[in-house]
């Protein structure tokens, strides 16, 4: 899949503090190189914020921003480890949407090898009487669904891994999948 440039690298490593999330994203990085693919992260834009712009404006420019590197983007990598709750990074999931509705690929990992229903406890409906899916798939179906009928894949970590949010291996076959893949 030569035609294939730029990654964009979506994951709640934003929000980890700043010298592990560069480390994380140098790691990625390498590994598309060896592959001819550039690695993108959210984070690659320099903006600056003047101290009277209002918070709700500074997430919107950082919205336009991301979105802006996307579509500069040919496929998306995304880290769907389970983040803040049962589900992965609710940002990371809209960033595969709508890397998707522009038919891209979509490969994703997370480290997390539970279903979805049993992360929500195991049970048929939740504490409001709402159900609780289970097609024993990693997360909503959703998400499954939308990247594999993007013509990507899902990994799922065998057993958990040295770092709780990242794996080496499982980032390789997302890369491995996607320099194969056909277009």
């Amino acid at each position: 899949m030569s035609h294939l440039k730029r990654i964009y690298l979506a994951g709640p490593e934003v929000f980890f503090p700043r010298k592990e999330h560069r480390s994380i994203v140098a790691e990625k990085k390498r590994i598309l190189e060896q592959f001819e693919l550039e690695g993108v992260d959210p984070l690659d834009v320099e903006m600056e914020f003047p101290e009277d712009e209002a918070k709700a404006d500074r997430g919107h420019r950082i919205y336009r921003a991301n979105r802006e590197l996307m579509d500069g983007c040919d496929a998306i990598i995304a880290n769907l480890t389970p983040f803040r709750g049962i589900s992965a990074d609710p940002g990371t999931v809209f960033e595969v949407g709508y890397m998707i509705g522009q038919g891209k690929p979509a490969f994703g990992f997370t480290l997390d090898n539970r279903p979805y229903q049993e992360r929500a406890g195991d049970t048929v409906l939740d504490d409001l009487g709402h159900t609780i899916e289970d097609f024993e798939l990693s997360d909503n179906l959703m998400i499954e669904g939308g990247i594999e009928a993007s013509g990507g894949k899902l990994f799922v970590a065998e057993r958990p891994g040295d770092h709780p949010f990242f794996s080496t291996v499982l980032f390789e076959r997302c890369v491995e999948a996607l320099s194969t893949q056909k277009k």
